[in-house]
């Protein structure tokens, strides 16, 4: 016989205690400390949080600087066990000691606001232009934010100019597109993408430097984006800095440029590169202790970048877009190595910048055989898409014969196909020759026809 009472003084305290732990666990009211039991190069273990923090949450350590001052120093969960959690710090060389209590922070937020254009930020969200704070916005997102649903998302079908020739003619590119740029070292990428930056058909630019020389930093942002300035935010994070900031970065310039599309606005997002994203999670996850499989990649690199990708692109119907520019460093010209090839297959198409075209001192270096955009019939009218068949398939008839011409083993007139691609693909090729200064050209078709009929 239960002799307890239905609404007893225990079944209060039980009820009031759920409720004070899970606003406590909502607003992170109050602050759980754990110490730091090991330290490798990489990361440090801490007892004492494994049951309050969650994989991805934030923890903070106070370390104490000559003359008492102290300096707090963010890092992030990135493997839980039964007694301790392991730390990767999103800042390097940190002077830590055993003991040094650790306490948790919760999940990393951002407050985007309108008051950002302009303005430079690290790898966490905050200014290193020297301007001041940022002003916060009214509502704080999550920088792991999910991509919109599916199935919502409004369809991309809107073209834009480039104003770059060699794109609007055989690779054309819609609003909320996502397309990838791929290229070796020293093929003039970030050239061309300082081409791609200086486009008027976008409300707003935000782009991300992920491992970038220091030196190219202050060069990509005066000379791409200088009149784009007032309307331009950047994420930076130099290749100096820890795995942790070059693998955030991407994401505060992707929960950004979705706070603008959410407000109905045009964004281009420019992320370069997407491969030091991928170096930076495998540092990362093998310091978590997971498993290479792939060239060093463990298996959770190729699941975590479409979750990156698939964020920008088109919104709900009341949204805007972001048309997201990923460009992709491959290594040894490998454009079929694995962070390529999976970043190639999430993407709605691909510009492969050769260097046999820029060792020509053809520029920019687009390959036109090799570049792809699945989305370009809706830039076509029905003539020009039969006219830029007609010339993609010149052009491969000129490639193809490139060796027997050299040789002497062509004889003119055994292929009418050639001996008209012999007269037209030079005159081609001399066309999307554009230096990175010059003015963009709106109506390239005219142009290609005014200069094929000379």
């Amino acid at each position: 016989m239960n002799l307890q009472p239905e609404h007893s003084n225990f079944d209060r305290l039980l009820r009031f205690n759920n409720i004070v732990k899970s606003v406590v666990e909502e607003n992170n009211f109050i602050r759980v400390k754990g110490y730091v039991v090991e330290i490798t190069p990489s990361s440090y273990q801490v007892s004492g949080l494994s049951r309050f923090v969650k994989l991805g949450e934030c923890v903070s350590l106070d370390v104490n600087q000559q003359g008492r001052q102290k300096i707090e120093y963010l890092g992030q969960v990135i493997s839980i066990n039964k007694s301790t959690v392991t730390v990767k710090s999103f800042q390097s060389n940190l002077d830590i000691r055993l003991g040094t209590p650790v306490w948790r922070k919760g999940s990393l937020t951002l407050r985007p606001d309108e008051s950002w254009s302009g303005r430079i930020l690290n790898g966490l969200g905050q200014p290193i232009d020297g301007l001041g704070e940022l002003e916060q916005g009214d509502c704080a997102v999550s920088v792991d934010r999910a991509p919109p649903d599916a199935m919502r998302r409004k369809r991309v079908n809107v073209p834009i100019k480039t104003g770059i020739k060699a794109v609007d003619l055989f690779t054309p590119i819609c609003q909320g597109q996502r397309i990838g740029v791929f290229a070796g070292s020293g093929v003039g990428k970030s050239t061309f993408l300082t081409m791609l930056a200086r486009s008027q058909e976008f409300d707003r630019v935000v782009f991300a430097l992920v491992g970038e020389r220091g030196r190219e930093v202050r060069e990509f942002i005066e000379d791409a984006i200088g009149s784009n300035a007032s309307k331009a935010i950047g994420v930076v994070s130099t290749s100096d800095e820890s795995a942790m900031m070059r693998r955030m970065a991407p994401k505060i310039a992707l929960t950004i440029a979705e706070y603008f599309r959410d407000r109905g606005e045009h964004v281009l997002l420019i992320v370069d590169s997407i491969t030091r994203f991928a170096h930076a999670s495998r540092d990362v996850l093998l310091a978590s202790g997971a498993t290479p499989v792939s060239r060093g990649y463990p298996p959770e690199v190729f699941s975590e970048m479409p979750k990156l990708l698939e964020r920008a692109g088109t919104g709900y119907e009341d949204c805007g877009a972001i048309t997201g520019i990923f460009s992709v460093l491959v290594d040894g010209d490998d454009i079929n190595d694995p962070v390529a090839d999976n970043v190639r297959g999430t993407l709605d198409g691909h510009i492969v910048l050769d260097r046999s075209i820029a060792e020509q001192g053809r520029y920019p270096a687009v390959n036109i055989l090799s570049s792809v955009s699945r989305l370009a019939k809706h830039s076509w009218t029905a003539e020009q898409e039969k006219l830029i068949l007609m010339l993609r398939s010149f052009i491969a008839r000129y490639e193809d014969s490139r060796d027997l011409r050299l040789i002497g083993g062509y004889t003119p007139g055994v292929d009418l196909d050639i001996d008209q691609a012999i007269v037209w693909v030079p005159k081609i090729y001399k066309t999307l020759q554009q230096e990175a200064d010059a003015p963009h050209v709106l109506d390239v078709f005219a142009e290609l026809s005014k200069t094929l009929s000379q």
